[in-house]
């Protein structure tokens, strides 16, 4: 626990790159309320979930980024990067761990192949409080002023809180002014996902190769959903959990399977 003289540590990461506007943004919005650490990969690591590397070294570099501030990139994916971070640059567990901003959603199934929540969830498995942020604009030119007002004001609230061993959000933020931002909704995860398809090419050899594509469908009616809040133009915040049990469905087994104990 923090005396009343120190400053809480403050870990960020994320997953477009150390380099990319959205983590610049976040160190920027809560750099005055603790000791910001940044650990982030060197390249973009979208869509790498919670993958970790194996059978390869990773590289960890010191860079001046920010002022005052100590910054590393890392050779591999987001989560190696709190690995990296508990163990070999702050030598302890972090008071908070922020990762993002990301530059698009991470609403709905998002959130399972998300490198963002994936960094955030690493933190939450070694009992670090977490939050994932996300702004629903891909555009490196994104405009992130609103989103920092909004979670300088939200992690305040979150260090001053009592927090659960695995305390871990995913917080979404609408691509539209601050002043069109209608509120903050508490919500679910909702039932929503791309309908994918490969588009098959042939490269000038002849061979074939296939780009990922697909449509973003929302199949969930639920007006607690963090869709739905995102497309009414609030801020979406999920509690997310570490436990895949499915509850419901071991009950079922164990009433019904036969080998059950």
């Amino acid at each position: 626990m923090n005396t009343a003289a120190e400053r809480p540590i403050i870990l960020i990461t994320n997953d477009d790159g150390i380099t990319a506007p959205g983590i610049r943004a976040l160190v920027e919005a809560v750099q005055h309320l603790g000791e910001v650490v940044v650990v982030a990969p060197d390249k973009p690591q979208s869509g790498m979930g919670h993958a970790i590397t194996i059978g390869h070294p990773l590289r960890m570099n010191k860079v001046h980024m920010w002022p005052g501030i100590q910054s590393w990139q890392v050779s591999g994916t987001p989560a190696d990067c709190v690995k990296l971070a508990v163990d070999k640059v702050l030598h302890r567990k972090p008071d908070l761990c922020l990762s993002g901003i990301n530059h698009g959603a991470n609403h709905a199934i998002n959130v399972i192949y998300s490198g963002t929540m994936s960094a955030a969830m690493e933190a939450a498995i070694e009992g670090i409080p977490s939050v994932g942020f996300s702004l629903c604009d891909y555009s490196m030119e994104a405009d992130f002023s609103a989103s920092k007002q909004l979670i300088s004001s939200m992690v305040e609230k979150i260090l001053g809180m009592e927090k659960e061993k695995h305390f871990l959000l995913n917080v979404n933020i609408p691509n539209v002014a601050a002043e069109l931002i209608a509120g903050i909704k508490l919500c679910r995860q909702a039932y929503a996902k791309y309908e994918e398809d490969f588009d098959e090419r042939t490269d000038p050899h002849g061979r074939r190769y296939y780009w990922l594509t697909g449509e973003f469908v929302n199949k969930d009616e639920g007006t607690d959903t963090d869709v739905w809040a995102l497309d009414h133009h609030y801020v979406s915040v999920v509690p997310i959990a570490i436990d895949f049990t499915n509850y419901h469905l071991k009950q079922q087994l164990s009433d019904n399977w036969p080998w059950a104990s």
